[in-house]
């Protein structure tokens, strides 16, 4: 059996210690200079075990003042396949009701008619010149900043419907889309995990070390046309992709 690395065995140690109440919430871990003297290594050795503890989202580090537990917080389970369900949308519930029971808080901000990025300009077929409907949204669970979101729709398809208003009304944009005979029949995700911009470790309140899982969803109509791109931000420590569907 492999002898696993000497700073996984103080990560081990100190989240056993969270898990039985030694370290509470708000509470200061050992710093990197009494746990390598305990332990008998490296001053760095202690500093990998303190930021994989950080990496797991269990503490928080703090410029010149340690390492601190965090509270506890429940992952968003997103049901990537119940949440776009058909049935979901026009219901009139959000697609996070279907991830989550918790409410939800959404800072949303209409940036209105721009110029679309280059890729969403081919995905949606633009001509050149032709404009999108942009609206982004921040989502706050418990608090914590857990998701940001920004949409791109055809501005000649949405201008001057409910979709360009701040409250797109139940069941949100998709519904308005099929109000509009544009429903969404469709929906491709594609996902990737990379290290945050400067403008994510801010909007998600994270460090510069945390990753997020980005994805790019778009909606087509029953005869293939894209008429939405979602680009999304998440904290990967705030969610769990669920993929469930039959054989």
């Amino acid at each position: 059996m492999t002898e696993q690395p000497k700073y996984r065995e103080i990560a081990d140690a100190l989240r056993e210690a969270i898990r039985t109440g030694e370290y509470g919430p708000g509470d200061r871990l050992p710093g990197e200079n009494p746990l390598a003297a305990q332990y008998g290594v490296a001053v760095m050795t202690a500093r990998q075990a303190l930021r994989a503890l950080k990496a797991e989202g269990i503490v928080e580090s703090r410029r010149g003042a340690g390492f601190f537990v965090v509270e506890p917080f429940t992952p968003v389970r997103r049901r990537s396949v119940a949440r776009l369900n058909r049935q979901h949308w026009k219901s009139g519930r959000s697609l996070f009701a279907a991830d989550d029971a918790r409410t939800l808080t959404t800072d949303s901000h209409v940036l209105g008619t721009v110029a679309p990025p280059q890729a969403v300009a081919e995905v949606l077929q633009l001509l050149n010149g032709e404009q999108v409907f942009a609206r982004s949204r921040r989502h706050i669970v418990e608090g914590r900043p857990v998701l940001l979101s920004t949409s791109y729709l055809p501005d000649q398809l949405v201008a001057g419907t409910q979709i360009t208003e701040t409250d797109t009304g139940p069941g949100g944009i998709y519904a308005r889309l099929a109000d509009l005979g544009a429903e969404p029949a469709r929906f491709r995700e594609e996902v990737l995990v990379r290290m945050p911009s400067a403008d994510e470790r801010a909007g998600l309140n994270i460090a510069a070390d945390t990753p997020v899982i980005k994805i790019c969803r778009t909606a087509f109509t029953e005869d293939g046309r894209a008429v939405e791109v979602n680009e999304m931000t998440l904290d990967s420590r705030a969610y769990v992709l669920e993929y469930d569907f039959g054989a």
